[in-house]
Formats: C-alpha cells, sequence, structure tokens
C-alpha cells in the first residue's frame, strides 16, 4: 500500500527539519532527523506492515528515497534516514511530496 502526503512547510532547525504535512484531511507535524535510532519511520496511524518501507520525498526535479523501518505510532510523522536529511538540506524548499510504501 501507498501513502502520499503532501509537504505544507519544512524547516532546518540544528540538525535536524521540522514542518507541516497533510494527509487525506488531517495536518500533521512532521520530523526528519540522521540516522540516531537507526532508520525508522515512525506515522500517527498503524501500518498493515512491521517491516521495512520505502520513504520518498520528491519535488519538481528533485527525489530522495530510503529503506526505513517501520516502528509503530507516534503523534507526528518521524522519519530518521542519513540519506534523507542530508539531500533534504541541499534542497530544502524544493519538496512538496512524501511517499510512505509498504514493501
Amino acid at each position: 500500500m501507498k501513502y502520499v502526503f503532501q509537504i505544507q512547510c519544512l524547516g532546518i532547525h540544528e540538525c535536524y527539519f521540522k514542518g507541516k504535512v497533510r494527509f487525506e484531511k488531517d495536518e500533521f507535524t512532521i520530523n526528519i532527523q540522521d540516522e540516531r535510532r537507526g532508520k525508522v519511520l515512525r506515522l500517527p496511524f498503524p501500518l498493515n506492515t512491521q517491516k521495512r518501507v520505502l520513504v520518498r520525498c520528491s519535488g519538481p526535479g528533485v527525489s530522495v528515497e530510503d529503506f526505513v523501518e517501520y516502528r509503530g505510532e507516534s503523534e507526528w510523522v518521524e522519519i530518521d534516514s542519513t540519506p534523507i536529511t542530508f539531500y533534504i538540506a541541499d534542497h530544502q524548499d524544493q519538496f512538496d511530496t512524501l511517499e510512505i510504501i509498504e514493501l
């Protein structure tokens, strides 16, 4: 299954990104940081898997993706991925879509 979020805003804070995303009718806070806890994904709703998922951030002319482990629910969308964090740092204001793809 594929979940598509619209990235509303994404701001840089010291060594992580924080912003807002919209999924269907709901708005959530998003936090993207490097892999302090390993490659991790947490969402404000359950997925049908306890396995790795593909996380993709994209926008006009840019795209970055990484395989991360789904680790359950959180109030926020939380992504711990060093490749995604570093790529977003170089292309910060160019992303408009976040996709979570169950494998």
